[in-house]
């Protein structure tokens, strides 16, 4: 379990960080960073363990019929990424504390911080595609809210929304990729999936599944094309940005490519696209980088150079070179996240990142000036400096490609370029901030900062010079250890010494630095005077602009679809989704036709029959006086539902023909609420409808005929032919001795399907959440007095208004009186009739959600005759918390069977002796069950109390205040 703990940790510290007080600064940032540290120390004792060549794993069965466990790994790589993320995490939590205003609400930050920690750990310590891909798309979402963290600020709202529409199109991609990789290799475990990569090779399969996996790696890592959205992520606080570049979100990307290279790479595709994607943007990022006049943007670029550089390495298909992209992922964190922060302090203490405003801080800033100028040096590759290592490595791996001639020549001279291009933009970061006469009119007066914001920094420059300086003894075994799982085989002879002689590597170097320099010399002055102020021959190529661009389009034929196929009104558009189901259904049947099986027959009862003619009748006085008189046709409705619960019952499906009756009461008090906002309809003389209606209504009645006859005819069919390969079997021969339930429904829903229920009960929770949501912004329109009482819209005074009509107060009372004396004496009543219904359900008919639906009507009941008013004033039933609690219950309980060893939700029986009570059976579905029926009262009464305010809202238009007074979060929540 020690794994399966050290991924929640950081959840844990988000939920503690969300509840501290909102301008908790110093207590926020010492818990992140407490958290933080805690995993890291956790981490960093894993080591020898895994040095020793040890693979930590745990497993928890989630879906084994479907080869989907719960697995959580840990070999030496995500060991080394598990590190970065909680060794800079706790180092960026420090940072923060200082960084952040007191004004901002921290402790969200904070919250949002650990959870995309959390996340990270996830991607990294996943031992299942399938779970991968879930943490993959987290760490968009938290990122999503960490960039749109001053959400105040329309370029972060724009940011964090390109960032997330990005990177989570990759993730679904690469979730398609993942499912495919997972069916060819034939599990969706790591470890077989890492084991198989000569079949997955082989596969025909393998071309499209590279191109999924690839989008989602490429997305989220800022490859070309998808390199755009980076830059518009500097939006979000620089400790986010330092996080988000050095350890977390894009480095998901290159971490995915390194972790799947023993199964994917050695193929001709992969040499193409991974080493293609790498080389352009290795070389266009460093480009456009030289250009940047913000601090951050310089150093956003640099990163996608950075990332391009790793992803070109894992291209090249060399065992060598796969062991130097693992160590420059490790290199570019501690130097990319060092830079990020100096750049965050020049900001916090001079009020301004742009390059042309900032000079000569040194003076004023020294210390962080020094710092600032190793961690540019590493990054530039300066001998001495942990870049200069891997830079060296990543020379050597493109002088020996030995792949084609024009490659073997072009390779080393664009990384040589973009080496040139990376000297540049780092003596911009340094020289030009730090050097020269002090700059003016600066909005703030430039100091150094308080000592531990400047710790971090510290510790990361520190870093960078003890692995530049001594390699072999301060990282080499850590990379050993990292890149040995990724080579997934021998290791490569490699050495990290600083001195190979004079070779062709340390040539590409010196050219490098020297034309580097040269370059910057020769750039500097059309920079300072603005001669240049954009990014020549590329400035046209704006890649938010074309997703803009795109998005606008998108909207548009969206726009136009919508126009042309849809309509506003409801009637034409089930007419077309009716008609369209007959066409299909009629085409799919057309060559074979409909025959009957040959099934033994039930006798017809003519008592079954004469049901179902009452049933036809009240469906036809349904549509024919909802011309008229709709709620007589609501009447009508309640008929036909009342005779579909007696054919559920007829057939020996008690189950059902209870949950359909008290659906039906349900719905019809929705009903009830809802004929108040449907269009009113003007009455017509007789004799004198049109020719158009009277065709449309010829029409519709042709479509529902040709409809309802269809479903006859199909389950007619079906029921009439045996079914050898039916599913039934397997439940009922199941029910009691797996799921200790004779209810074979019940069982179905709390056990067999229960995630399956899981996913209704949420959905259920959304709607009546969205639908309270909706409702509180809607104002609806003032009565019009002009109508004649006839032909006004039902009374809305709540449903008691539909029962008792009200003309003065003191009518109401006398109305009223007598049966609110009556329901409220019959609520403990249904109280214990729905604790019956649920107590039994697991064993006879029943269950949570019939008993949340009685416990609904019995306070809907309240509403009906005492008000809504009175209600709120002494029942103060809260329900957005049912359905809170609902879910929590539903969620723990199936928890709760993992911490056991068991699948996720299943369930598991006892029976107890009890003095006086004797012998009860248990489940621990009763408790999933529980979860039920809180979702079920909430979502219920929300959807239909929320409904009722609105027509209480019309009819009085009350004032504003009162408006908010009587039906704001207090009393509904």
């Amino acid at each position: 379990m020690d794994l399966v703990y050290l991924m929640l940790l950081p959840f844990a510290g988000s939920l503690v960080a969300a509840l501290m007080p909102t301008h908790a600064r110093t207590a926020a940032a010492a818990w992140a960073a407490l958290v933080a540290a805690a995993a890291l120390v956790w981490v960093a004792l894993l080591f020898p363990t895994l040095q020793a060549g040890t693979v930590l794993r745990e497993e928890y069965r989630w879906i084994p019929s479907a080869g989907i466990n719960f697995a959580v790994r840990m070999d030496g790589f995500a060991w080394m990424f598990a590190m970065l993320v909680t060794g800079i995490g706790t180092l960026v939590a420090l940072y923060a504390r200082y960084y952040m205003s007191k004004n901002d609400p921290v402790p969200r930050f904070f919250s949002f911080f650990l959870a995309f920690m959390g996340a990270m750990l996830g991607v990294v310590l996943s031992g299942n595609v399938v779970q991968l891909a879930f943490f993959w798309e987290l760490t968009s979402l938290f990122s999503f809210l960490l960039i749109g963290y001053w959400h105040h600020r329309r370029d972060a709202r724009r940011g964090a929304r390109m960032a997330l529409t990005v990177t989570g199109a990759g993730g679904l991609a690469m979730l398609a990729g993942m499912l495919m990789l997972g069916h060819i290799a034939g599990s969706y475990q790591l470890d077989v999936i890492l084991g198989a990569g000569e079949r997955i090779r082989a596969h025909p399969l393998y071309t499209p599944m590279l191109l999924l996996v690839l989008l989602g790696a490429l997305t989220k890592s800022a490859q070309f094309p998808f390199q755009f959205w980076l830059p518009r992520a500097m939006a979000a606080p620089t400790p986010v940005s330092a996080y988000l570049h050095s350890a977390t979100m894009v480095k998901a990307g290159v971490f995915l490519l390194a972790r799947l290279w023993p199964a994917l790479s050695g193929t001709e595709q992969w040499f193409w696209l991974v080493g293609g994607a790498g080389v352009i943007t290795l070389v266009l990022g460093a480009y456009v980088a030289m250009f940047q006049t913000d601090l951050k943007g310089l150093l956003a670029y640099s990163t996608i150079s950075h990332l391009g550089l790793i992803t070109l390495l894992l291209g090249l298909n060399r065992d060598l070179a796969a062991v130097a992209a693992v160590f420059h992922i490790m290199n570019h964190a501690t130097f990319k996240a060092s830079l990020f922060m100096a750049a965050g302090i020049i900001d916090h203490e001079t009020g301004t990142r742009d390059i042309r405003r900032l000079s000569g801080l040194w003076k004023a800033m020294p210390i962080t000036g020094t710092l600032a100028f190793v961690a540019s040096a590493a990054m530039a590759g300066v001998p001495l400096m942990n870049g200069f290592l891997s830079k060296e490595m990543f020379f050597a791996e493109t002088i020996d490609l030995s792949a084609r001639p024009w490659l073997d020549v072009g390779l080393p001279i664009a990384a040589t370029v973009a080496g040139i291009f990376a000297v540049v933009y780092s003596l911009r970061f340094s020289i030009d901030v730090f050097l020269g006469p002090p700059a003016r009119d600066l909005p703030l007066a430039p100091h150094e900062p308080v000592r531990w914001m400047r710790v971090p920094i510290e510790v990361l420059v520190l870093l960078c010079i003890v692995v530049g300086m001594f390699p072999q003894w301060s990282i080499g075994p850590a990379l050993d250890v990292a890149a040995r799982p990724v080579v997934g085989g021998p290791m490569p002879r490699f050495s990290l010494a600083i001195w190979h002689g004079f070779n062709k590597p340390l040539v590409m170097s010196l050219i490098a630095l020297t034309g580097g320099i040269a370059l910057f010399m020769l750039l500097r002055g059309g920079l300072e005077s603005g001669r240049i102020r954009r990014v020549p021959l590329l400035h046209r190529l704006d890649g938010q602009r074309l997703f803009q661009s795109a998005l606008y389009g998108l909207d548009r034929a969206s726009r136009w679809a919508l126009a042309a196929l849809s309509t506003h009104r409801l009637q034409p558009q089930m007419l077309l989704m009716v008609a369209v189901a007959i066409a299909v259904a009629t085409a799919a049947l057309w060559p074979g036709g409909v025959g009957w099986g040959p099934r033994a027959r039930t006798p017809g009862s003519l008592e079954f029959a004469l049901l179902w003619v009452f049933g036809g009748v009240a469906a036809i006085a349904t549509a024919n006086q909802a011309k008229f008189h709709r709620l007589v046709a609501l009447v009508a409705l309640g008929a036909v539902g009342l005779v579909v619960s007696l054919t559920f019952l007829w057939f020996s499906a008690p189950d059902l023909a209870l949950t359909q009756l008290t659906v039906e009461v349900v719905t019809t008090v929705l009903f009830l609420l809802g004929l108040r906002w449907l269009p009113k309809r003007l009455p017509h003389e007789p004799g004198r409808l049109g020719l158009r209606v009277r065709l449309r209504r010829a029409r519709d009645l042709t479509v529902s005929v040709a409809a309802g006859t269809g479903m006859a005819v199909l389950a007619y069919a079906m029921m009439t032919r045996p079914a050898p390969q039916s599913i039934s079997p397997f439940f009922i021969d199941r029910a009691l001795p797996e799921g200790g339930g004779t209810n074979v429904v019940n069982v179905m829903l709390v056990d067999f399907r229960a995630f399956d229920t899981l996913g209704e009960i949420t959905v259920l929770g959304i709607v009546g959440l969205t639908v309270y949501a909706l409702l509180r912004r809607f104002r609806p329109p003032r009565e019009t007095a002009v109508l004649p009482p006839q032909q006004r819209a039902v009374p809305p005074d709540l449903v008691s208004d539909l029962i008792n009509p009200r003309t003065a107060q003191d009518t109401a009372l006398g109305y009223a009186m007598v049966p609110a004396v009556l329901v409220r004496l019959l609520l403990p009543v249904a109280a214990v009739i729905a604790m019956y219904f649920f107590m039994r359900g697991h064993n006879l008919p029943g269950g949570g959600f019939v008993a949340g639906l009685v416990v609904a009507i019995a306070f809907l009941t309240q509403y009906i005759v005492a008000g809504t008013r009175w209600v709120e004033a002494h029942l103060q039933l809260k329900v957005i918390r049912w359905i809170a609690w609902g879910l929590l219950i539903a969620v723990a309980t199936g928890l709760g069977s993992l911490g056991f060893g068991y699948p996720f939700l299943t369930s598991h029986t006892a029976h107890l002796t009890l003095p006086v009570i004797g012998e009860i059976h248990l489940a621990s579905a009763m408790f999933f069950d529980l979860g039920v029926f809180a979702v079920v009262v909430g979502a219920t009464l929300l959807i239909l109390t929320a409904l009722a305010h609105q027509s209480v809202r019309g009819h009085r238009r009350a004032p504003e205040k009162t408006v908010t007074a009587s039906t704001g979060p207090r009393e509904i929540d």
